[in-house]
C-alpha cells in the first residue's frame, strides 16, 4: 500500500470517534453536554499519544515500532487539536448564546481550557514539512507549547470534575516516560564522566 493510502487509512480511524459523537449527537441519542468529556478526553488521549513516542524512543532505542510512532507523532497531535476543536463546537452547542459563554469566561474551570486550546493554535498550524523546514529550530521550541496545553487541559478537566483518578490515570504513562528518559540520560551522563 502507498504512503497516501496508509495515511488517509489512519486519520479515517483518528475520526471514528468523533464521527461516531457527531452521530449520536445529530441523531438526538445525546446532548451535546454529554459530548463534552468524551471530545475533551479523546482530546488528552491524543495529546499523550503523541508526547509517549520521543521519551520511550529514546529509552528502548529506535526500532521499527518506535520509527512508525514518531512518524505518525503530528499526526497525533493534530487529531488533539482536531478533538479539541470538537469539544469546543460541543460546548457551543451547548450553551444558550454567546452572551452566555462569555458570562462563563470568568470561572477557572472554563477560562483553562480556553488557554490550553489557544496554546494548541500555533504548534497545529506548523504541523507539517514546509513550516518545519522553514522555521528550523524555532519549530520545536512552538512545539513545545503543547507541554504547557497539556498540563492545562489537565487543569481543566480537574476542575470541571474535580475526580483526579481519570486525569491522574490519563497522565501516568506519560510521567512513567518522562522519568524513564531522566533516568536514562542520567545514566548516559554518569557513564561519561567515568570515562
Amino acid at each position: 500500500m502507498s504512503r497516501i493510502v496508509w495515511k488517509a487509512l489512519f486519520w479515517a480511524i483518528l475520526a471514528i470517534p468523533g464521527l461516531a459523537m457527531i452521530w449520536q449527537f445529530s441523531h438526538n441519542d445525546m446532548l451535546a453536554m454529554d459530548m463534552l468529556h468524551p471530545s475533551g478526553e479523546m482530546s488528552i488521549r491524543l495529546m499523550i499519544l503523541a508526547m509517549l513516542a520521543g521519551p520511550l524512543s529514546e529509552f528502548f532505542g529506535l526500532n521499527r515500532f518506535f520509527r512508525a510512532w514518531l512518524a505518525i507523532r503530528r499526526n497525533l497531535g493534530v487529531a488533539a487539536f482536531g478533538y479539541a476543536i470538537l469539544h469546543l463546537a460541543f460546548y457551543f452547542l451547548d450553551m444558550p448564546d454567546v452572551a452566555a459563554v462569555l458570562d462563563e469566561l470568568g470561572i477557572a474551570g472554563i477560562w483553562t481550557g480556553w488557554l490550553a486550546l489557544a496554546l494548541m493554535i500555533p504548534p497545529a498550524s506548523i504541523s507539517f514539512d514546509k513550516a518545519m523546514r522553514r522555521l528550523g529550530r524555532k519549530w520545536k521550541m512552538i512545539q513545545r507549547l503543547v507541554y504547557a496545553a497539556l498540563i492545562i487541559s489537565l487543569v481543566h478537566w480537574l476542575l470541571l470534575d474535580w475526580d483526579w483518578w481519570p486525569a491522574f490515570i490519563h497522565l501516568a504513562p506519560l510521567m512513567i516516560a518522562w522519568g524513564l528518559r531522566w533516568s536514562s540520560a542520567r545514566r548516559k551522563a554518569s557513564l561519561l564522566r567515568s570515562i
